[in-house]
């Protein structure tokens, strides 16, 4: 499903509050608050807090506060993930009942083991971890082994995902300064995980209903999600949500040239304040 018109563009900020924010939150968050402004849109602030083992109040809070301080304004209220869990399983429920999904009952170790038994030219995702060798169960077997109490992961099943597909499948992409048309490639990632038994929704699912039922026009994130954009576009047509327009900016690296983490005390918004930084040397450092 492509965009429809608006009057208003809606860009948003979705970060976890599993740790501090860090410079790399900084760019895709001022980047967000500048685009937002220059389409004459607004920005809205999501906390992505479905995981309550990780998230913390004290690293939301500290969320509130960094963006504050570097000056970013957004519409409020704030969506928080926790709030709507309803929605994730009621999604989830659809694409079950549609034959979308189906549980998986493989520990990780398991997983390795056939992964291991297929030889050593089994593909891989694009974040490099072994496609899941699907082992689709009798329903009856299914059924009885959730009835017991063992935990499973709900995957999609991409082959009937596929097969449901009435358009070819793309996205808009403004990174490079013009639109461009790019190929999805769902197929890529497999059968990924839309939830588990103890979990509401994986990122990718929690993802594209939140943007669609904010109303989402343009996402702005770093270029480590360019690649989960495809399996995105594939659950917006088969839930018949809208598609927005992505833009995926660069990343910042540490000296070694990895990904900024937010347990690197070095780099987060809250210790670079307390050694005397200012919102403007956040921005300068970031350039």
């Amino acid at each position: 499903m492509q965009p429809n018109p608006v009057s208003r563009p809606v860009f948003r900020f979705a970060p976890s509050p599993n740790g501090y924010l860090h410079l790399g939150h900084a760019l895709s968050a001022l980047l967000n608050f500048d685009m937002a402004r220059a389409a004459g849109g607004r920005l809205l602030l999501r906390i992505e807090d479905i995981d309550p083992a990780r998230c913390k109040p004290e690293f939301e809070q500290a969320i509130y506060e960094d963006l504050e301080w570097l000056g970013i304004e957004w519409g409020r209220p704030v969506r928080r993930q926790s709030e709507y869990i309803a929605e994730y399983r009621a999604a989830l429920e659809k694409l079950e009942k549609n034959g979308l999904v189906y549980p998986a009952f493989e520990s990780r170790t398991e997983i390795a083991r056939l992964v291991a038994a297929r030889g050593l030219d089994w593909p891989h995702d694009p974040d490099g971890a072994p496609l899941y060798p699907a082992r689709k169960l009798p329903a009856a077997e299914r059924k009885q082994k959730a009835e017991s109490g063992e935990p499973y992961a709900l995957r999609l099943d991409l082959d009937a995902a596929l097969r449901q597909l009435k358009i070819p499948l793309s996205w808009t992409e403004t990174s490079e300064g013009v639109a461009r048309s790019i190929e999805a490639k769902p197929e890529r990632w497999g059968d990924v995980i839309l939830g588990r038994k103890e979990t509401p929704a994986s990122y990718h699912l929690s993802v594209v209903l939140d943007d669609a039922l904010q109303g989402v026009t343009h996402i702005v994130r770093g270029l480590d999600l360019y690649e989960s954009t495809s399996v995105h576009r594939l659950l917006q047509e088969i839930l018949g949500l809208p598609a927005p327009v992505y833009h995926h900016h660069r990343l910042i690296v540490d000296a070694d040239g990895k990904k900024l983490a937010k347990r690197d005390p070095s780099t987060t918004l809250r210790d670079l304040r307390a050694q005397g930084w200012t919102a403007k040397d956040v921005q300068n450092a970031i350039k």
